[in-house]
């Protein structure tokens, strides 16, 4: 209906290019609204994982027609509000030309039939959105209510009494499906040959076999021989093993499959079956194919992570072990899919599948502890064989196999189950996200780097700095990499059930319990411990992206020591901030909540932390203004020495006995400091001396001046000068200037000087002092022009 009001309004518009964006954008939102009602509609009865996801597809589906036929018809809507306003308004008293007053009327009626359309389409998207959260929090809700599922104890014997109960019901599935299928086999083959289906099952084993390593070898060659020696050859290389070790299996599966269903071998009811053992065979090819490119076994030399040969050797076994469990589980699944199996044998698979993963898991974890007990027996620390994160990662995968097998034990099957699997599934996404990050940051650091053509490109034809194409590779690196790892959060949950939406992973997690409300935050045991894991997981993000700020993109900028350590201090207590509130905020504490309770400390603070707020505002200072940087020679007050750290609360300052000095910022603002490399780099040696008034001036001046220039450690430029002071008492007092490179070179050249100037001076037979000072011992009553010239006088250099 809103179609066609709006195609009757605009048909009366001059205009046609207005016409097919408005009935476009009607029709988009009769849609969406049809769409909206089917969802809600199916939402009343129960629907399985897959219905909820195809539901959810279809409203947010629904809610992105909405929000474009929404912003269509705000434009036409502004078009036409803009022709009213040129007609202009109507004078009152005037009689209107019938043909302007017809424009204005159609023009009128548009104007709130395209109203109408936008408001519909608004009440839509609202409603398309709650239809999606309601998905999600049931999805959410389901997934929680089968993590706390609870049955019989495995080691009990209810449990293998039921099971043993359901197994002749579920023997009978087994064997019609069996005979079923072998029925039509029978039937087909006695028609003639298959060659369909051995057409099929030729080029599978092709396509698994000689074509899969052919093609490896084939990229190997090519890469060795026409790409230039890079990380990019070395990444390329991994990821064609990977896309040739996951596809080759993948087509090899669905080539056979194919074959057996145009040589009509199969029923219909295998579909399903052979669609799931299709999937199983990509899944296990990707495990296969991505593990055995982080290990390399066999050509190290091509080998990103950093791992050495043993351990590459030991590991790749247990690499085979869980493709093997990873294809047997998912054929397991599509199995008792197809025969309908009862509900107790799906629970005691699950129990055998969660303790087979959890054995390979332990084993695995038995193997690293033992190259990790081989390397701390030698000594070898240089090893990377298992860094300090694998050891975290180690500790955690500990905790959470314990965790398990005391759920399987217990009862806790789906939950044991889910955690032995998720650790598979999070070693397999872990691995591929590990060669996509290097990858990404291989790619964009040597394409995007003042060396490559590419930067030589932009640096010549667009001017731009070298230093400026390095940032931008390391920025778009990061980006990149950002990205991989939201899409690896969103995808760690989904293969079993749960949301993908990155944002609500740790909602997912935490237990639903009822808690204690506090004004309007509820504070339980899962909220606290889903505060207390967001804030591990912000400061950990926190943690690598100050270790790619100070180790990757800093020192590609042309900033000094200190302007990178301003721009790390900052970015940190930033990070450190933000990661705090995230965590309150997964409480349910907002931010206004937040800023309520700093104005409340804001008393406290300033009457009980006024000299550390002093001092923090300082450091903030000295970090913006920069007086005082990394590396500068300071004193303060008797103290000299050099800035070696500046934090928010104080500054470090390295002394010439190499003791540490540590001032408070404040003292550094509020009282003198004397900076002598804060100008320039250079220092000052000053030599003041006097001599008799008969040498000869300037040959004194050109030996202070040879001296000058024989030492090493003086500057040509600015050159050393020799200046007469004064002539005083006889003597001529001399002031000389030369420069060296630093401050800290001072006192030792000027040293060296002084040793061969005066060496220089004493070959000349010059004299060099200052003017004796005479004192005269006067008896009283006798004048001083009357003393006896006998008498004692004594003499004071």
């Amino acid at each position: 209906m809103a179609a066609a009001f709006v195609l009757l309004a605009v048909t009366t518009m001059p205009v046609r290019a207005q016409t097919n964006p408005a009935v476009k954008s009607a029709t988009q939102i009769a849609q969406a609204e049809v769409d909206v009602r089917a969802v809600d509609h199916a939402l009343d009865s129960q629907v399985d994982d897959d219905e909820r996801r195809t539901l959810r597809d279809r409203a947010q589906g629904a809610k992105d027609a909405t929000n474009q036929a929404v912003t269509d018809l705000s434009e036409q809507l502004a078009l036409v509000n803009a022709r009213i306003t040129g007609l202009g308004p109507l004078t009152p008293g005037e009689v209107e030309a019938p043909e302007l007053s017809a424009q204005r009327k159609s023009l009128g009626i548009l104007r709130t039939t395209l109203d109408a359309a936008i408001k519909r389409g608004r009440l839509a998207g609202v409603e398309a959105g709650q239809l999606i959260d309601e998905i999600d929090q049931g999805q959410a809700e389901q997934f929680n209510e089968k993590l706390s599922t609870k049955t019989s104890s495995p080691l009990s014997p209810a449990f293998w009494i039921l099971v043993l109960d359901q197994a002749p019901r579920d023997l009978r599935r087994v064997v019609l499906f069996l005979q079923q299928g072998g029925e039509q086999i029978a039937r087909q083959w006695r028609g003639g040959v298959p060659w369909h289906a051995l057409l099929g099952f030729a080029l599978a084993i092709l396509l698994i076999g000689p074509l899969r390593l052919g093609a490896h070898r084939l990229a190997q060659r090519r890469l060795i021989a026409e790409a230039p020696p890079s990380r990019v050859r070395r990444s390329a290389y991994t990821f064609w093993r990977v896309a040739v070790g996951t596809l080759c299996p993948l087509a090899a599966a669905f080539v056979l499959v194919q074959g057996l269903h145009w040589s009509g071998l199969l029923p219909e009811r295998w579909t399903g079956f052979l669609d799931g053992f299709v999937k199983a065979a990509g899944i296990a090819g990707f495990a296969g194919a991505v593990t055995g490119a982080v290990l390399m076994r066999s050509q190290p030399s091509w080998r990103i992570a950093p791992l050495d040969n043993e351990t590459a050797s030991r590991l790749r076994p247990l690499s085979w072990g869980l493709t093997i469990l990873t294809f047997t589980t998912a054929m397991i699944g599509s199995f008792e899919r197809a025969i309908g199996s009862s509900r107790s044998a799906v629970i005691a698979t699950q129990a055998t599948e969660a303790l087979l993963h959890l054995l390979l898991i332990v084993a695995t974890l038995v193997v690293l502890g033992q190259i990790r007990a081989r390397r701390a027996a030698q000594d070898d620390t240089t090893s990377a064989g298992v860094s300090a994160g694998l050891s975290v990662a180690t500790l955690f995968a500990w905790i959470a196999v314990g965790m398990a097998g005391v759920a399987l034990l217990i009862g806790y099957i789906w939950f044991s189950w889910f955690v032995s699997l998720m650790i598979g599934w999070t070693v397999l996404l872990g691995s591929a996200l590990y060669l996509m990050l290097v990858a990404a940051d291989d790619i964009a650091t040597t394409i995007f780097v003042r060396d490559s053509k590419v930067g030589i490109t932009l640096t010549r034809a667009l001017g731009i700095r070298g230093a400026m194409v390095d940032q931008f590779g390391l920025i778009l690196s990061g980006v990149v990499r950002l990205a991989l790892i939201l899409l690896a959060l969103g995808m760690l949950l989904r293969p079993f059930g749960a949301s993908g939406n990155p944002g609500a992973i740790f909602e997912q997690l935490a237990a639903v319990a009822d808690g204690v409300k506090v004004g309007n935050v509820w504070i339980s045991p899962g909220a606290i411990l889903q505060g207390l894991v967001v804030l591990f997981v912000g400061l950990g993000l926190v943690r690598l992206f100050m270790r790619w700020l100070e180790q990757r993109y800093l020192p590609a900028t042309d900033l000094d020591g200190s302007g990178r350590n301003s721009i790390s201090l900052v970015a940190r207590y930033i990070g450190i901030a933000l990661a705090v509130i995230w965590a309150l905020a997964s409480l349910g504490i907002g931010v206004e909540r937040i800023a309520l309770l700093l104005s409340a400390l804001s008393v406290g603070i300033g009457f009980g932390l006024q000299a550390i707020t002093q001092n923090f505002v300082s450091g903030l200072i000295l970090l913006a203004e920069r007086p005082i940087k990394i590396g500068d020679l300071i004193r303060v007050g008797t103290d000299e020495g050099d800035v070696k750290r500046i934090s928010v609360r104080s500054t470090e300052i390295e002394l010439a006995d190499h003791s540490t000095l540590i001032v408070p910022n404040s003292e550094l603002i509020t009282k003198s400091v004397l900076n002598k490399t804060l100008a320039g780099p250079l220092g000052r040696v000053q030599i003041q001396f006097s001599v008799p008034i008969e040498s000869d001036a300037d040959v004194v001046r050109t030996i202070v001046l040879d001296c000058f220039n024989a030492e090493q450690g003086v500057l040509a430029d600015p050159a050393p000068k020799a200046f007469i002071d004064s002539i005083v008492d006889g003597r001529i007092h001399f002031n000389c200037f030369a420069h060296v490179e630093s401050p800290r070179a001072a006192y030792a050249t000027r040293s060296a000087v002084l040793f061969t100037l005066l060496a220089a001076l004493r070959q000349k037979g010059i004299e060099i002092g200052t003017l004796p000072q005479k004192l005269e011992l006067v008896r009283q009553g006798r004048a001083p022009d009357m003393l006896d010239p006998d008498q004692d006088e004594t003499k004071m250099k």
